[in-house]
Formats: structure tokens, C-alpha cells, sequence
């Protein structure tokens, strides 16, 4: 009643062979090498529209290139929900006095905040960008 058990199948291919010359690059390495490439392919691009050979079939030129800026880069709009900072200090702003409507950081900073005058707060809003109504 021996029973036969399935061949082991090797976990590795038998001719595979480690390339003992590979290093791994770092990051700095790395983010030069693309810098560089992007830049041939660019000087590619320049290259041929002065030659003329970049010509579409309609007659047209080539696309624009396009180099990444801030303005180009498109990204959705974040989900977390937008942090407040503190009036007074800049640090992260948990709490709101409801009387005056700014924004504060802790009891030492509230403490401030309650000895302002009206249009002192008034000054703090507007360097906020908070238009106050007055009714």
C-alpha cells in the first residue's frame, strides 16, 4: 500500500545562471540616468524638427514637446480634508474660537486670543483671507 507521491518539481529553472557583474544602482544613480535620457530624446526631437523630418503626413509638425512644470502636472483633488493652522502661532490648528472665528492651537494661544481687541482679530482674519459680515 505504498503510495506514490507526485515528483518534486524544482522551485528554480536549472539553467539559470546569476550575472555576478549586476550591481544594484542607487536612487541618485538612477534619477540621473532618466535625466539624461530624457534629455538625448529631447535633443533627438530638437534635431529633427530643424531638419525638417519630424513632418506628419498632413503636413503638420510635430507635437509640442512637453517639459514638465507645476503648472502642467494634473492631479486630482486630494481626499483628506484641508489641515488648519494657527492665527497666531502657525501650528497646526485643532480648535475655533466661536466668538471671534479664529483658528488656535492649544489653551495658551486661546488664552491670547480672548485678550485681542475686535479689530485685532478683525487684522488676524483678514491675513487669513476670511472676509468678516458685518451686520
Amino acid at each position: 500500500m505504498a503510495r506514490q507521491l507526485p515528483k518534486a518539481q524544482p522551485f528554480k529553472n536549472p539553467e539559470y545562471t546569476k550575472n555576478h557583474n549586476r550591481r544594484a544602482k542607487n536612487l541618485k544613480a538612477v534619477l540621473t540616468q532618466e535625466r539624461e535620457r530624457e534629455r538625448v530624446e529631447r535633443e533627438k526631437k530638437r534635431a529633427e524638427k530643424q531638419d525638417g523630418t519630424a513632418m506628419d503626413v498632413d503636413g503638420d509638425t510635430g507635437v509640442e514637446e512637453e517639459i514638465p512644470t507645476y503648472l502642467s502636472i494634473e492631479a486630482p483633488p486630494s481626499l483628506l480634508p484641508q489641515k488648519h493652522y494657527c492665527d497666531i502661532t502657525g501650528l497646526e490648528a485643532p480648535y475655533t474660537d466661536p466668538a471671534t472665528g479664529l483658528r488656535y492651537h492649544d489653551k495658551s494661544v486661546y488664552e491670547l486670543i480672548k485678550g485681542l481687541s475686535p479689530s485685532t482679530a478683525k487684522d488676524y482674519l483678514s491675513a487669513r483671507g476670511v472676509n468678516s459680515i458685518v451686520k
